[in-house]
């Protein structure tokens, strides 16, 4: 779609005269090419247009920015008039939270009209420069950059939207020891998918979701603001055990990082293993880790520091019974000697700020948002990077980190839209929640993980192994709304409210009882089922892509590639201009000779068909065998001698049985491609059962002859 159509359909009709009237630029450029006399004139009146057309963005959005502002802080002021009084009125709870809505809803349109008026500018100076001999947008964008109209964020309004949403739906009678919640919720049991979601849809996706969610804020210790900058050092040896280990999904891989929260200024870092079980263990994967002071990660790592020294502490502290404190002592040893005996060293960092929606003390349904997600390399192979350190130094917690090579850092052109259900029986996830991953707003990706995409695209040329979502990152992912979805999410203003919401009672109609969260400190073992939350893991039952409808795409037009499947996972990231990213250029398609890793599930259901094979082989067995015992006890001499021959058969059909029920297990668990079948084996067996039968005929007629 031309980008002038894009515009006029895309726009919010009441304020469609403060768009750039980017047909009238337009026109201007071709009123001036039509004789090939583009000249001086031309172009001042061009620059001229333009000027104003910035103008006027400029001032609606700094007009409309500090109105929705004001906005708020009226919506606040009312809400603390309500509860201030003694006797709550709901209706006015309603009228507040009915405006609240239409602030939300104008907070999605204004970071909409954004991003189409800077893409405006750009298409008309890149077919500016293209057409005519003057090159405008170099010098243009310095004047766009003195406006800054669309570097401006809209998280801190999201995050006081959020707390009103809140507040009124609870009608601020929820407690408030939860609410500075963070990453020490633990032993929850989660049903986890991921999704990748557009720059252009990341406020529209917040808003939507803080509608039924508040935001979880997170507060490093001795930090009054909160921070959301998160950064994860992953650890790997020379021959990547530990991502090919993660990418293959073996039973028993690990994943091992040291992570902390907020900047570099942070003292307490917490070591995190995470461990891969399949299905067929009867085990769950498991996530678990341990404090440490920055001080002593470096002595830790070579072995030099006793963690029972942060016990004893701790122990002093009284701020852990004596279980948790085993269980951190054990814990430490088996990182330490996982570090050790692997040889594992710095391998590459991510960093990403991350909002976070839950209600405070139910964890049915925990939603976060990674922005500005960035991959840098800390291994020390062609030049030192980490050196002896666990972490470079030389990078900060503030995007884009411009101060580092361009080889040495992965900008992800995407946020990461994690959505945690629990899997308790009879469990089912919000109407919402499902319209939500449903949408045109986000594209689903089973098993995505920061720490696989980051291994490889910065070091792809020393894995052979890539993941399979790397050669689909060339293609769009956004998808046309549905010609109605702005009508949708308007008529929500007016109409049931979420103090109503299914998020807040349970099914039986009961607000859902609030439980004190563990302090920060304490252990975290995550265990979630089937596969594993946070970076490294998607339900693998979710298909590729959601059969239920989704909004009408483009993409069917599109040639789509071989590897892509049914529905695939198609439109991922191109820029403005219609040209691959950087990002693409920089992963680009792999080598011929890299193997691709697809995302394969085996199902309980194919062992259980492998036991029921082996059972009907020890069933034959069984059989065969009966018939032998009643020769050798109550036959004559030519029936005891084919009882015995009978027997040796039955037990090499027994032992043959089993070496096959024991090479088909090892087979399935290693995801080997087969085949399964054994041709030898069974021609084997029926030739000795025949010749079996054959001396048995030859025993009984010679005995008469």
């Amino acid at each position: 779609m031309k980008f002038g159509l894009q515009l006029a359909s895309s726009l919010y009709q009441e304020w469609r005269f403060y768009y750039i009237d980017y047909d009238e630029l337009k026109h201007q450029l071709k009123h001036g090419l039509q004789n090939n006399d583009f000249n001086e004139q031309h172009e001042a009146a061009f620059v001229e247009t333009l000027e104003r057309e910035l103008e006027k963005v400029t001032a609606f959005r700094n007009i409309k920015g500090d109105e929705l502002t004001r906005r708020v802080q009226h919506c606040e002021a009312v809400v603390d008039s309500i509860l201030q009084s003694e006797d709550v009125d709901e209706s006015r709870f309603a009228r507040v939270e009915d405006e609240i809505r239409r602030i939300t809803m104008e907070v999605t349109e204004l970071s909409k009209y954004i991003r189409l008026n800077y893409s405006g500018f750009l298409k008309i100076l890149k077919k500016h420069d293209k057409h005519t001999a003057f090159m405008l947008k170099p010098t243009f964008m310095v004047r766009m950059n003195a406006r800054s109209f669309y570097k401006q964020s809209f998280d801190a309004l999201i995050l006081r939207l959020s707390k009103l949403f809140d507040t009124v739906r609870t009608g601020g009678k929820r407690s408030q020891e939860n609410a500075n919640a963070g990453a020490s919720q633990q032993n929850f049991v989660r049903r986890t998918t991921k999704y990748w979601v557009h720059p252009d849809n990341v406020t529209e996706v917040k808003c939507i979701i803080l509608k039924y969610l508040p935001v979880l804020v997170f507060s490093a210790k001795g930090k009054k603001e909160p921070d959301p900058a998160i950064t994860s050092i992953y650890f790997d040896n020379d021959s990547f055990d530990l991502y090919l280990g993660r990418l293959e999904k073996s039973e028993g891989a690990e994943a091992i990082r040291l992570r902390w929260y907020g900047n570099m200024d942070q003292t307490e870092i917490f070591v995190e293993r995470k461990t891969h079980r399949e299905d067929w263990t009867g085990e769950q994967s498991v996530k678990s880790r341990f404090p440490i002071k920055e001080k002593y990660v470096n002595d830790y790592l070579a072995g030099k520091y006793d963690y029972e020294q942060s016990i004893q502490k701790m122990r002093q502290k009284g701020a852990k019974d004596e279980k948790e404190l085993q269980h951190l002592k054990e814990l430490s040893e088996q990182v330490l000697q996982s570090v050790t005996e692997k040889k594992l060293h710095p391998a590459v960092r991510t960093f990403y700020n991350r909002t976070a929606f839950q209600l405070p003390g139910d964890a049915r349904v925990r939603i976060s948002l990674d922005t500005e997600l960035t991959m840098i390399r800390e291994d020390n192979e062609d030049h030192p990077r980490s050196g002896n350190n666990w972490r470079r130094m030389d990078v900060g917690t503030t995007a884009p980190f411009d101060n580092i090579p361009a080889d040495d850092v992965c900008h992800f052109p995407y946020a990461v839209l994690e959505v945690k259900l629990q899997t308790q029986a009879g469990a089912e996830a919000p109407k919402w929640v499902e319209e939500l991953i449903n949408s045109h707003l986000v594209e689903e990706v089973p098993k995505f993980s920061k720490f696989i995409h980051g291994i490889a695209t910065l070091l792809e040329n020393r894995v052979s192994l890539l993941p399979f979502w790397l050669p689909q990152m060339d293609k769009d992912i956004r998808k046309t709304a549905p010609s109605d979805w702005r009508s949708v999410e308007w008529s929500s203003v007016g109409g049931a409210s979420s103090r109503e919401s299914s998020m807040e009672r349970g099914r039986n109609g009961r607000r859902v009882a609030k439980h004190r969260d563990a302090d920060q400190d304490s252990v975290e073992v995550i265990v979630e089922q089937p596969e594993e939350e946070d970076e490294h893991e998607s339900d693998e039952r979710s298909p590729l892509l959601r059969m239920k409808p989704r909004a009408s795409s483009s993409r069917s037009s599109r040639k789509e590639r071989p590897f892509t499947w049914s529905g695939g996972f198609g439109n991922l990231f191109k820029n403005r201009d219609g040209e691959a990213s950087s990002s693409s250029q920089r992963n680009g398609s792999p080598a011929p000779r890299k193997r691709i890793a697809l995302p394969v599930r085996v199902e309980p259901k194919v062992f259980f068909a492998n036991e029921r094979t082996f059972l009907s082989w020890l069933h034959f067995c069984i059989v065969l065998g009966g018939l032998a015992l009643g020769l050798l006890n109550f036959g004559d001499r030519v029936g005891q001698i084919s009882g015995l021959v009978f027997t040796l058969v039955a037990m090499l059909f027994m032992v043959y049985a089993l070496f096959l029920y024991q090479w088909r297990a090892h087979k399935i668990r290693n995801r080997d491609a087969g085949p399964y079948d054994d041709r030898v084996g069974p021609t084997v067996l029926v030739v000795v059962l025949f010749f079996a039968v054959m001396i048995n005929f030859w025993l009984k007629f010679g005995e008469h002859a």
